[in-house]
């Protein structure tokens, strides 16, 4: 790697010829910008702590969708399905695939929009929905933890797929599944974005064919499939098996943040490409839901089939996907075919998604530790801490718990992900208590908005108590109802009682150039930070507190001032 000036023409290219940079003078290095200057040695191209600038953002609307859509290749689904199958029934658990899919579908689209509209991901649109510029230090944590759970939910699948097909001790398919991963996502987009795409082909391939072979040449497995009951043998349509079904589903709410990191580097949105920016937003952004729900019922489907059809016996390990696959494949080729399509599977699938898992996991780490003790220590630091985690479930054997881990841990991600689509929903647009531009720059946001914060925190607290029986065990499946209901209509109470004092520190960010460009978009105009001695574009910028030694103005980036241990950089907060 280069100097640090040749590193970040890398990430942040210069302004075009004829283009001006406002504000230029060059920075004094000192150890005040050491931090600010090392945030910007990484050739990552992952943008960690800021807005993804327009010189970066070069994708197509396709193919930023194709890149989020690949990571939706992972099998925890059909585990998913197989489960809450098994446990209450077809019926049951298809309604609470339902009414998992609606929820996460209404919820989604709205932090979609946010990302790919301001090119922010989840951490930043959450800042400025409700929460302030430290309260969303623990969503980061709750989506950090989602990564790592389903990182290692992940791993054990392949690990069950390299143990059938190659004899490999699941402990040594755990560490295989977590260190193929580490040099996948040490250069962020650029190779995600290609890793993605070239692989999509051949796990649709592998993953359509078997399921297609099977509706065609056994349809009596359909009404097999309809007729399963689960394990208490009651399958009718229960309410509260229902809401048990919906609440393991919805622990996969926070994969809408997944889905943003990748949504954040869409192009700007203009006539011309209006259309294809809706479809991949929609599709890529809650969309991703529709393609997860049907996975889920593809998964019941195949784990039914092997039950039902060729092995009672086999419930014990028909909510393994390795398993599932392998039975539908030994039913249309010779055994050593069909085992090592079964691993190619498992492993391309694993490795589609546990490269996202690792880079937006890193993320939202690096993001929150930089912002507690002002010190950027690398994002590659928290890639190896959060695979090291997942590497312990593994070992600890999570997939024997799945339902618990999963049903505990949605009502944490519903009270976040729901409050963040309330405030946008209802704050910003319906009462306009909140501004309707989001808000992610250190000294524009309070420290803490009690708005988003107390309801999350609030309706996680008790929902988890009701999952818990807290409350009695009549109304304990409807932890889920809790979780969604309080974080829907507590942000808008608390905005109305509070009158929106919080949500702005400052109104001014004291830069005399329009934020947006004609269509709305983030303006790409450029300004020079005086601590970094680097340009960043518009939106990533605000007037610093020193002036320059001609008494004229000096501008700040949000990367620089997330380093500022001193807070001298900060300007006072407006009346």
């Amino acid at each position: 790697m280069g100097n640090d000036t040749d590193t970040t023409q890398l990430l942040e290219p210069a302004a075009p010829a004829g283009a001006a940079a406002v504000g230029r003078s060059p920075a004094i290095p000192t150890a005040g910008n050491t931090a600010a200057l090392n945030a910007t040695k990484e050739s990552l191209e992952d943008y960690t702590l800021r807005f993804a600038p327009r010189s970066y953002r070069k994708w197509s609307a396709g193919v930023v969708a194709t890149s989020a859509l690949g990571g939706i290749a992972y099998l925890a689904d059909f585990s998913i399905g197989a489960n809450i199958g098994i446990s209450y029934g077809t019926v049951n658990a298809i309604l609470g695939i339902l009414v998992a899919a609606v929820v996460i579908f209404a919820t989604g689209f709205p932090l979609a929009y946010y990302a790919a509209r301001y090119n922010i991901d989840l951490d930043l649109i959450t800042r400025g929905s409700g929460f302030g510029y430290y309260g969303s230090v623990v969503t980061n944590v709750i989506f950090a933890t989602f990564t790592f759970i389903f990182f290692a939910l992940e791993g054990s699948i392949m690990a069950q797929g390299l143990e059938l097909g190659l004899g490999i001790p699941q402990w040594m398919g755990y560490a295989a599944s977590t260190v193929i991963i580490i040099p996948l996502v040490i250069y962020g987009m650029n190779t995600l974005a290609k890793l993605q795409v070239w692989t999509t082909p051949l796990w649709l391939l592998l993953m359509v064919v078997p399921v297609g072979y099977l509706l065609v040449s056994h349809p009596e497995s359909i009404d097999s499939f309809f007729a399963y009951t689960g394990a208490t043998g009651d399958g009718g349509p229960n309410l509260a098996s229902v809401m048990l079904a919906a609440g393991v589903c919805l622990s996969l709410m926070a994969q809408i943040a997944e889905q943003i990191d990748y949504l954040r580097f869409m192009p700007p949105r203009t006539e011309a490409n209006r259309s294809a920016w809706w479809r991949a937003v929609i599709l890529a952004g809650p969309g991703w839901v529709i393609f997860g729900a049907i996975k889920q019922i593809v998964g019941l489907f195949i784990a039914i089939y092997l039950i039902a059809t060729l092995d009672p016996a086999a419930s014990a390990t028909a909510n393994e996907p390795v398993h599932q696959f392998l039975g539908v494949y030994q039913e249309m080729m010779p055994a050593w075919l069909a085992m090592t399509l079964a691993v190619v599977l498992v492993v391309i699938s694993q490795i589609k998604i546990n490269v996202t898992n690792a880079y937006s996991g890193s993320l939202a780490w690096t993001n929150s530790f930089t912002r507690i003790t002002k010190t950027y220590p690398g994002r590659m630091v928290f890639v190896v801490v959060n695979l090291l985690i997942a590497l312990v479930l593994m070992e600890a054997n999570m997939f024997d718990f799945l339902n618990t881990i999963l049903g505990f841990y949605a009502n944490c991600a519903m009270a976040w992900v729901v409050t963040v689509a309330s405030d946008i929903a209802i704050n910003k647009y319906l009462l306009k208590i909140s501004p309707k531009v989001p808000e992610f720059r250190r000294g524009m946001l309070y420290a803490v908005n009690p708005v988003g914060f107390v309801s999350m925190l609030v309706s996680a607290g008790v929902s988890i108590a009701v999952f818990f029986g807290a409350f009695g065990t009549a109304i304990q499946p409807y932890s889920p109802i809790f979780a969604v209901g309080l974080a829907l209509v507590l942000p808008p109470a608390l905005a109305v009682l509070t009158r929106g004092r919080y949500y702005l520190r400052r109104a001014d960010d004291g830069i005399d150039l329009p934020m947006f460009d004609a269509d709305g978009n983030p303006s790409d105009a450029k300004l020079l930070c005086h601590v970094t001695g680097l340009e960043f574009e518009r939106p990533d910028m605000v007037r610093s507190a020193q002036d320059a030694s001609d008494g004229g103005p000096q501008y700040v980036s949000s990367l620089a001032l997330s380093t500022d241990k001193t807070g001298e950089l900060v300007l006072p907060a407006q009346k």
